[in-house]
């Protein structure tokens, strides 16, 4: 029986890299998505804040 724990950890041991690569991915992909909505909202507002000051 012991055997058979040791071949299920060896199997639960192997999917772990792919696991911890496709979650340091999906956080690459979200720090990328964060930075382009904060970019974005940069410029628009410093599009409403030129908008404001033709207008006065």
């Amino acid at each position: 029986m012991t055997q058979d724990r040791s071949d299920n950890s060896k199997a639960k041991g192997g999917p772990k890299p792919s696991r911890e690569e496709r979650l340091a991915e999906a956080l690459r992909a979200n720090l990328q998505k964060r930075k382009a909505q904060a970019r974005a909202r940069k410029n628009d507002a410093a599009t409403s804040q030129n908008d404001k000051n033709e207008g006065s």
